[in-house]
C-alpha cells in the first residue's frame, strides 16, 4: 500500500531528524507533544534542509553512481542500491509543495543535480531528475488531487508517459482509463505512473493527465535500445482501471503556467511553464555527460602514446588545442543550461502567463543544448581511437546513450523550429507548447 511503502521511507529520516528538533526551542517540541496531527513533522524538514545542502548530498553520490553505470546497464534499469541512496537524500521532495512538507527548492539548483549526476551515469540521472519533476507536475494538479496523494506520503516516484497514447471514458466518480504506453522512466521503481489520455467529452476530446497507484498497471518488458539502457524505461499498460476525477487534469492548463495548481499555491514554483521545465530536467543529465567525458579526454591524452612512437598525445598541438576547445564549449554549455533555467524561474515569478512565443523560444534553445552536447561527445570519441567503441568503455556508452537521448521528443528541432518561425511569421503554432 502507499501509505505503507511512505512510512517506512520516512520513519529512519524523521529518527534522524528528531534529536535536531530542540534547536527550535521548547514551544515547538510542545506544540508537537500536544498534538502531533497539527503539526506535520515533515514541514520540519523543510526548514531544516537547506537546498545547497541537498545539493551537496546528492553531488556526493556521484562516485556510486559511476561505480555501478556499467551495472545499471547490464540490468536495463537503475541498481536498487543507488536508487535507495538517492531516495535516502530525501531528493523527491525537491519540488513538492511546501504545504506538504516538500521543499521547493530552485529549478537553477536543480540543473547543477542533473548535470552532477550525468556525468556519473547519465541513465540513472535520467530516472532521478524526471522523477524529482514529476512531484512537481503533482503540484500542479488540483487541490484534491494533491490532498490525496502528498496528504498520505511526502513523494511520490512515479514515471511520465504523457503522449496520449490512452483512451479515459467518464463514470460516476471519475473516469475509466485504458492505454499502453512507451517509455515508462522510472517505472522499476515507481509506486505511481502519470499517463496522458485522451477524455471523451461532449466536445473534441481532451488531452489530460492521470495519476494512477503503481498497482492499477502493468509493465511489459520492452527496454531493449542501443543508449540509455539503464533508465528501464519500460511499457505501462492499464486495462480498464477507475481513476478518480479529481486524479485527472488537462493538460492545456498546465502548459503554460496557469494549473489549478498555480492557483491554489500561489508560489512563483509552480507557475513556471511545463514543457521548458519538462525539456531542462531531460537536458541537464546530457550536459553532465558531456562534461564528464570531456574531463576523461583530457586524462586520456595524459596517458595515450600516438602509435608506433613514445610520443605522448598530450604534448601535440592539435590535441591541445582540440582539449582547450571542448572545454570551453561544454562549459558554455553548461553556461547556457543554467541561464535558459533562471529565464523558466523569471516566468514563474512575473505572475503571467508565459506565451506561445516565449516557450517555443524555450524549446529550440534547450533543444540546441542538447544537440551541441551530443556533437561534443561525437567528437571526443572520433579522435579517442578504436577502444572508445568497446561496450565497456566510459566514451563509449557516452555516445550511445546521447544519440539516444537527443532523439527524444521534447528535442526535436524540427518541430521546433517549424513552431517557432510560425509563430514569429505571425502564424498559429503547428504542435503543443
Amino acid at each position: 500500500m502507499p501509505y505503507q511503502k511512505c512510512f517506512r521511507r520516512d520513519s529512519q529520516f524523521i529518527l534522524q531528524k528528531l534529536i535536531r528538533l530542540v534547536l527550535f526551542g521548547t514551544n515547538l517540541f510542545v506544540t508537537m507533544a500536544l498534538n502531533p496531527v497539527a503539526y506535520n513533522v515533515n514541514r520540519i524538514d523543510s526548514i531544516i534542509m537547506k537546498e545547497a545542502e541537498l545539493i551537496a548530498s546528492m553531488k556526493a553520490l556521484a562516485p556510486l553512481l559511476e561505480a555501478n553505470a556499467a551495472e545499471s546497464e547490464r540490468l536495463r534499469k537503475p541498481v536498487d542500491s543507488v536508487m535507495k541512496a538517492i531516495e535516502d537524500t530525501q531528493a523527491y521532495r525537491y519540488f513538492v509543495p511546501k504545504k506538504y512538507g516538500g521543499f521547493e527548492f530552485s529549478l537553477v539548483g536543480f540543473m547543477d543535480i542533473g548535470v552532477t549526476l550525468g556525468g556519473a551515469d547519465i541513465s540513472t540521472a535520467w530516472v532521478t531528475t524526471f522523477c524529482m519533476e514529476h512531484n512537481w507536475l503533482i503540484g500542479l494538479f488540483n487541490k484534491e488531487a494533491q490532498e490525496r496523494i502528498f496528504g498520505s506520503q511526502p513523494y511520490i516516484i512515479a514515471p511520465g508517459a504523457l503522449a496520449p497514447r490512452g483512451k479515459a471514458t467518464a463514470v460516476d466518480g471519475g473516469y475509466r482509463l485504458t492505454g499502453r504506453w512507451e517509455w515508462g522512466t522510472g517505472v522499476m521503481h515507481a509506486d505511481w505512473v502519470l499517463v496522458g489520455a485522451l477524455t471523451a467529452h461532449a466536445g473534441p476530446p481532451e488531452m489530460c493527465m492521470y495519476a494512477l497507484p503503481i498497482a492499477d498497471v502493468r509493465i511489459k518488458d520492452t527496454w531493449h535500445m542501443s543508449g540509455m539502457v539503464g533508465t528501464g524505461s519500460n511499457d505501462i499498460i492499464v486495462e480498464d482501471a477507475f481513476v478518480p476525477a479529481c486524479l485527472r487534469q488537462n493538460l492545456s492548463d498546465m502548459r503554460a503556467g496557469g494549473s489549478p495548481g498555480a492557483e491554489y499555491h500561489q508560489t512563483s514554483t509552480f507557475r513556471m511553464p511545463m514543457l521548458p521545465v519538462l525539456g531542462l530536467t531531460a537536458a541537464a543529465p546530457a550536459v553532465g555527460c558531456a562534461k564528464r567525458t570531456v574531463e576523461r579526454f583530457r586524462e586520456r591524452l595524459q596517458e595515450r602514446t600516438v602509435y608506433g612512437t613514445q610520443d605522448k598525445q598530450s604534448e601535440k598541438a592539435l590535441a591541445q588545442s582540440r582539449l582547450a576547445h571542448l572545454t570551453v564549449r561544454v562549459k558554455t554549455l553548461e553556461t547556457t543550461l543554467k541561464q535558459i533555467a533562471q529565464d523558466v524561474t523569471l516566468w514563474g515569478e512575473s505572475g503571467d502567463v508565459c506565451p506561445d512565443s516565449e516557450r517555443a523560444e524555450l524549446r529550440v534553445r534547450i533543444g540546441h543544448v542538447v544537440r551541441e552536447a551530443r556533437n561534443i561527445v561525437r567528437e571526443v570519441v572520433e579522435v579517442s581511437g578504436a577502444h572508445a567503441h568497446n561496450l565497456a568503455n566510459p566514451f563509449g556508452r557516452a555516445l550511445r546513450d546521447l544519440e539516444t537521448l537527443s532523439c527524444h521528443t521534447v528535442f526535436d528541432l524540427d518541430i521546433a523550429t517549424e513552431s517557432y518561425g510560425r509563430l514569429l511569421l505571425g502564424l498559429p503554432s503547428n504542435t503543443p507548447l
